[in-house]
């Protein structure tokens, strides 16, 4: 996938996921790396973008098996950037999809 492209629907990729469960940063990574190329760099660069607009939010949780691991979770703002993004993107690909 082309990297502009892919960069431009990071965000609500990342956001979809966290609307189903609140994720840590390396279970984000691994979770959108099965089906598009990101690497944990982008991803956390995404993470960083998101909680600076106030998308989301981070909590932390004690492990029994090393560091407290970072979780984020989504916000109300969150939401409603993911709900119009989506409905934005689905529209794109209905009507470039009818060009190709």
């Amino acid at each position: 996938m082309d990297a502009q492209l892919k960069r431009g629907v990071l965000d609500l990729c990342v956001l979809s996921q966290l609307r189903k469960r609140d994720m840590y940063g390396y279970e984000l990574t691994e979770t959108i790396a099965s089906e598009l190329e990101i690497t944990a760099g982008t991803l956390y660069l995404v993470l960083k973008r998101l909680k600076d607009n106030a998308y989301v939010e981070t909590y932390l949780v004690e492990s029994s098996s090393g560091p407290a691991r970072k979780y984020y979770h989504i916000t109300s703002e969150g939401i409603r950037y993911q709900e119009a993004g989506k409905k934005e993107w689905e529209q794109f690909v209905e009507r470039t999809g009818r060009l190709l």
